[in-house]
């Protein structure tokens, strides 16, 4: 397994020969102070960062590659590690190997990739759903779209921002393969990771909170009350009749909870949402009136609504990263990497497919 370093990087242990010290091989190369070739250099952009190796002095023979850990600027992290290419063994692999390696996962060839495992943090519950290979390779061509479409559900709705964010990531990888006939890879995965929780969420009332009243004020938010959701919210679509403009987090089922409370009694004055984000140092603020006749007495579906399904301009602004992993099988050669940008161009497909639907 991966183990944490006290500074903050995260130790792999080196596999046995002739695995490891491939692997170990390629982070050299790639990573080589001297090195001046610009397609291992834009490379280190799609990589975690290499420290080189380590060893712990109480078993010096024991040897990890040390890297950087694509997790530590998460909250609760969302993680999905998914197996690229339409081989998941190397040219050299015996035809035992071969046999082992298909049979895993037959339709391999046939759709490119592999879903590894995932863990996803539920805001709902407060606690993360873990899936592992088994679940994966239980996947079909029928429900490898589903399937992978629960790692971007948050329990409350689809995180179409980090779908769209990982798109865009998984393009400029693909670019790169486009671009380059040095390196072929095998038995390498992505690892996905988006932000899954909210920051804190702040609901002013000035001397009244919604709990108390059970209904509510006519200016139930004023005086720059913030509702905070992904830190990626920038602006939202606007209703028929107006604007609700938010951006969400951490409390966001207590942020639930307050509302169904809040409207247990049918209320027909107007709602008045103020909210404020900021952005770069620009404050952009809107203030605008909701009707309780146009909500249909029930806000909840609504809001959901503009937090789930935003606009194509702001999606690219999900905290998302994307890496390339598990480098045991890399070898040189003269042509494309067809297999990796198979899987590749499938699994792009694949998540357009969920974001379009």
């Amino acid at each position: 397994g991966i183990l944490q370093h006290p500074d903050g990087t995260v130790l792999k242990q080196l596999q046995p020969p002739p695995r490891g010290p491939r692997e170990q091989e390629f982070y050299n190369k790639v990573y080589d102070s001297d090195c001046c070739d610009s397609i291992l250099l834009e490379l280190r952009e799609y990589l975690p960062k290499y420290f080189g190796v380590w060893s712990p002095p109480t078993a010096p023979n024991d040897t990890y590659l040390k890297l950087e850990d694509v997790t530590c600027k998460f909250n609760k992290p969302c993680i999905m590690d998914v197996k690229i290419g339409q081989k998941s063994y190397d040219p050299y692999a015996s035809a035992e190997k071969i046999q082992q390696q298909v049979s895993k996962y037959p339709l391999m060839e046939e759709i490119g990739f592999l879903v590894l495992g995932m863990r996803v943090y539920h805001v709902s519950s407060d606690s993360y759903e873990m899936q592992n290979q088994h679940y994966g390779r239980s996947l079909t061509k029928e429900t490898v779209k589903d399937g992978i479409s629960k790692f971007f559900h948050n329990g409350y709705c689809l995180r179409k921002d980090a779908i769209a964010a990982s798109i865009q990531k998984i393009e400029k990888i693909l670019e790169w393969f486009e671009g380059q006939k040095q390196l072929n890879f095998y038995a390498s995965s992505l690892l996905f990771v988006y932000e899954g929780s909210c920051q804190a969420t702040t609901v002013r009332l000035s001397d009244v909170t919604l709990a108390e009243k059970r209904v509510v004020p006519k200016r139930l938010l004023s005086g720059g009350d913030i509702l905070e959701y992904n830190n990626n919210i920038h602006v939202i679509n606007s209703t028929e009749n107006g604007k609700i403009e938010a951006s969400v987090s951490k409390g966001l089922s207590k942020f639930y909870a307050l509302h169904k409370k809040a409207y247990s009694k049918r209320h027909h004055s107007q709602l008045s949402l103020k909210v404020e984000n900021l952005e770069q140092d620009n404050m952009w603020k809107s203030s605008t009136c909701i009707t309780q006749e146009h909500l249909n007495g029930n806000v909840i579906p609504q809001l959901e609504k503009v937090f789930c399904h935003m606009p194509a301009e702001i999606k690219e602004s999900a905290n998302v990263e994307v890496r390339m992993i598990d480098f045991a099988h890399v070898f040189p050669s003269n042509t494309k990497d067809e297999g990796y940008i198979y899987g590749l161009k499938n699994l792009i497909t694949v998540l357009q497919n969920i974001l379009d639907n």
